[in-house]
Order: structure tokens, then sequence, then C-alpha cells
């Protein structure tokens, strides 16, 4: 069972009768009465650390994941009573929380109430809810102190200068990313980063489904112009075409006012993702490829920011030796984040940092190992003998290294996209790709057309500028949010 499906029953209404027993079962009685105390002093604040080289970078080690957050001693201790010796206003606060509609951001809207700046009242509430959740009370400390010192970095202030992005990391580390009201909030930035393209091709399709009966050849050539207006490009426009012909074939669809439920279907199985491997042996060890540009420096930023979030330590290393400041740039990003930072002097062997940041990083009992790569297209052969080179140093460093290799691409570029997914995917190795700047572009149809052609899972979206903007992809979502379907959030 799933942390956020057990604090649903906490704060729901089933009986204590019928708790007890399975409370009586978890062995530890004494620990479901542990809750964390809003009143209790305050931890100084961490402090970023600014004297350190890069290859001696050592983050504070408190990552802010809720680690009850799974398992059956979690699911125990949250279907326990909540017991907090508290003031009347903690009483009512704590009436509130379980009267309230479980979700994420109701019970964050609820503590938040009547704070709007950082400052002791904040850091109060946010242990109150958490030690509300049951989460262990040094973990609860360990979420508090780490975005306390995030917002100092920041320079934040104002709560609404970072609510969104406290739900956020609340969410990685409750385990609650999947809970209906994220799922609606990332749908709602996927609509509004489609805006523009949605626009183009949703009127197009409107207007194509209105003024046509049959299913002729007309219907399939404006069905097909507008496929290459929204970028798809030209093969795969075909491509897609030919595919929906075959649907409406199979399923005796004759009439264009039943071809956008046909087309949702077939976006959809486009985007659906092989089964693959997850299991690794640690640390894991993601390569980050991409040209310059496409943001792969706050990509990298991003998801070494959900890993951290997630409980996991966390390494960045630059073997993007070469680009002007590109190591300045994720030494400045791996301190925002907290991640372990590796990295040598400007013009090394790009190889040589791969392989000591690996090295270092099963010494130091790291999670995630995220390996920034050049992308300088203009001297492509080069490029590609030395990404080689560094998957060859980091397999002999690690056997199954690495074990991800992660195409970046700019939704903005529309087909320059698709022929680096090509080169790339023929010259390195691909596993999966991450589409940045979708938001704000007429060619989010790229999507599309790259998944179509290269059989590749998209597994992240990059929405905007903040560590909250990199979302995990959803087929189902983006279908509806590009064809302009309105009605609802996530199932």
């Amino acid at each position: 069972m799933g942390f956020f499906s057990a604090i649903k029953k906490m704060f729901g209404s089933e009986p204590a009768e019928e708790q007890e027993p399975q409370i009586q079962e978890s062995g530890d009685a004494s620990a479901l009465k542990e809750v964390q105390t809003p009143g209790q002093p305050e931890t100084p604040p961490q402090q970023a650390a600014h004297a350190e080289s890069p290859q001696d970078h050592h983050p504070d080690e408190a990552t802010g994941a809720i680690s009850g957050a799974a398992g059956p001693a979690a699911e125990a201790t949250a279907r326990a009573p909540i017991t907090v010796a508290a003031s009347p206003a903690e009483e009512a606060l704590t009436l509130r929380l379980r009267e309230a509609e479980p979700r994420l951001s109701v019970w964050l809207g609820i503590v938040l109430e009547g704070v709007d700046a950082t400052g002791d009242l904040l850091w109060q509430r946010l242990s109150f809810l958490l030690g509300a959740l049951e989460a262990p009370p040094q973990e609860t400390q360990a979420f508090v102190d780490d975005f306390r010192a995030w917002t100092q970095r920041m320079e934040y202030r104002q709560v609404e200068e970072f609510r969104s992005e406290l739900q956020y990391r609340l969410a990685l580390a409750l385990d609650l990313e999947d809970e209906e009201d994220e799922r609606s909030r990332l749908f709602i930035k996927i609509t509004e980063g489609l805006a523009r393209t949605r626009d183009q091709l949703a009127r197009g399709l409107d207007s194509l489904f209105s003024s046509h009966g049959e299913l002729d050849d007309a219907f399939w050539e404006e069905l097909e112009e507008l496929f290459i207006m929204a970028d798809l490009g030209y093969e795969p426009s075909l491509e897609l075409v030919e595919r929906l012909k075959e649907r409406a074939r199979k399923e005796k669809i004759t009439q264009a006012s039943g071809m956008r439920a046909l087309l949702m279907a077939e976006v959809e199985e486009i985007f659906r993702a092989p089964r693959r491997i997850a299991a690794i042996n640690p640390p894991e060890v993601v390569l980050m490829i991409g040209v310059n540009g496409v943001g792969k420096t706050t990509t990298i930023a991003k998801l070494a920011h959900r890993a951290r979030m997630q409980g996991k330590k966390v390494m960045i290393a630059a073997a993007d030796t070469f680009r002007a400041a590109a190591i300045e740039q994720l030494q400045v990003w791996a301190g925002r984040v907290g991640a372990l930072f590796h990295a040598k002097a400007p013009g090394s062997d790009p190889a040589s940092v791969a392989y000591e940041a690996m090295d270092r990083a099963v010494k130091e009992g790291v999670d995630v190992l995220f390996v920034d790569t050049a992308g300088r297209l203009q001297t492509k052969v080069n490029l590609m003998e030395e990404l080689t080179k560094i998957r060859q140093v980091l397999g002999k460093k690690h056997p199954g290294a690495p074990h991800r290799s992660v195409l970046v691409i700019d939704a903005t570029t529309g087909q320059n996209a698709l022929s680096q997914t090509k080169l790339f995917k023929e010259a390195a190795g691909v596993d999966e790709l991450i589409i940045t700047k979708l938001d704000g572009t007429a060619k989010g149809g790229v999507a599309i057309a790259v998944a179509m052609q290269h059989h590749l899972p998209i597994t992240f979206v990059g929405l905007g500028e903040k560590l909250e903007d990199l979302r995990p992809f959803n087929g189902e979502d983006y279908a509806r949010a590009l064809l302009g379907q309105k009605d609802g959030g996530a199932a």
C-alpha cells in the first residue's frame, strides 16, 4: 500500500476498534505516539559552502526525504490515531487536518494559513504537518532544515515565492507524486505549456472534423498537412496518417466525427513505453547527453533535486570540460540542490573526470551519479568518440554503468530535435529522452514525432525554469493537453 493510501485511512473515519488489532501486530505501539512537537527549539540554519574546491564539495547530507513513506510498518503507523499533546490552537489545527479532504495541497493550505514569510512560525507549521503525518522526528527536522537552507540560498522570504516548490518537495519526500492533486497540477502545467501548439493543432482538427463527413482522400490529405504544421515532420506525419487509416479500418470508423477519439488513442499508444529492467548494482550511473543550448545543465540539476528529495545521496560529475563556464555552472547548481560535486581543471580529459567520479561515488556510498558530457555537434566525430570512451571507462570501473543514457532535446528546435536524436542514438546509444522548453513553443508536436520514429520513452518534460518544472511525462495527459481535451485531471 502506498503511503498516501495509508494517510487517507489515518485521516478517514475508520473506527478505532478496527485499527487496534493491526497496531498491536506491528509490535511497536510506543512508536505510534511519536509526533514532532511544533514548539521545539530551532536548529541553526545550514550554511551553503563557498570556499570548497570542485573536488572537495561536500554539502550537508540531510536529504529531507521521509523514509516512513513505505512498508508495513509505515502502513501500521499511518493507521494509528494522532496523539498530540498540544495547545488549543494546535489541537484545532489537528482537527482541521483530520477533517480536510485528503490532498497535499489542502493540508498545506491549512498549515500555511496566516504565514506570509519565512521564520519560526513557518518552520513550526511544517514540522507540525509532517509530525501529523507520523514522519519520524529526525527526518522531519532534516526536511525542514534542508528547505530552510534552500530558501536562504535563494534569498526567498515570502511564502508565495516558494509555495509551489514546497508542495513539490513534500510530494517527492512523502511519495505522493501520483496523488490525484499532483497529477492535476501537472496536467494544468502541461496544458499551459502546450497552449501555442494546441491553438494551432486543435483548432485545425476542430475545423477538419466538422467540415468533413466521410473519411475520404481529401480528409486524409488535410490531416497530414495539419500534422506537418504542428512540426511532426514530413515522414512522421505520413506514418501517423497511415496508422490512423489502419486503426479506422479495424474499428470500422467511416465518419470524421469519430476521428478525435481515434487520434487520442493512437497518440497514447505512441507514447506507451516498453518495460525495461530497473534493477541495478548501486550506484546508479546516469549519462547525460545532448547538444549545447538544450538546457542540459539545468535538467541535470532538476533530476538531482528530485533524487535528493526522494532520500538519495547524489553526485554530479562535470565531464564537459571544454565549454566555457560549464564546470562553474554545474558547481553552483550542485550547491543549490545539495549534491556532491566532482570536477577537474578546465580542459581535462572528460573520461578521466568520469572515472574519478565513479571511483569516488563507489567509495562514498552515492546512490545516483549524474555525468554531464559535452555537446559540440560541429565536431561530432570527436564528440561521439569521447562519449564512447566515457561509457567504456564507466563500465570498466562499475560493471553495468552507465545504467541510463539520457538525451536532452529542445522542443523549440522542432525538426532539429529529430536529427539530433537520430545522430546520438546511432553513435552513442540512447535509453530515454527528456524534452525541455515545452512551455511557450508552437512545436510541441515534435514529441510525437521523436517517440514514433525512434521508439524511445520520454521520461520527463521541462515546463519552466524552476526546479519543480521538470515533471514526469505521462502520454495520456500529454495527448489530452495537446489535442484540446479539457475535461479533467488524472484518473
